[in-house]
């Protein structure tokens, strides 16, 4: 997967795209397939959004044309490689 890239999502991105969109907590909640209090979640920084959450606010953001950084994915460890 070179060559991914992989969108940090913290609270005040999470607020800003919702923001941005002009939904409230529920109806983002209701286009992502989560419950409100996830979002809510998200946005007060209890949690994260991660795996598939997360790739729904990438595409989310890019079909509104939200101005968000991706940063290249982590790339595993080489086989046989021990992480500190």
């Amino acid at each position: 997967m070179a060559g991914r890239k992989r969108a940090q999502w913290d609270a005040g991105r999470v607020r800003a795209l919702r923001q941005h969109l002009g939904l409230t907590q529920a109806a983002l909640s209701e286009e992502l397939g989560v419950r409100q209090q996830t979002v809510s979640d998200w946005e007060t920084g209890v949690y994260q959004p991660r795996g598939a959450s997360a790739r729904l606010l990438v595409l989310v953001a890019e079909r509104a044309a939200f101005p968000y950084q991706a940063e290249p994915a982590a790339a595993p460890p080489a086989s046989g490689e021990v992480q500190a």
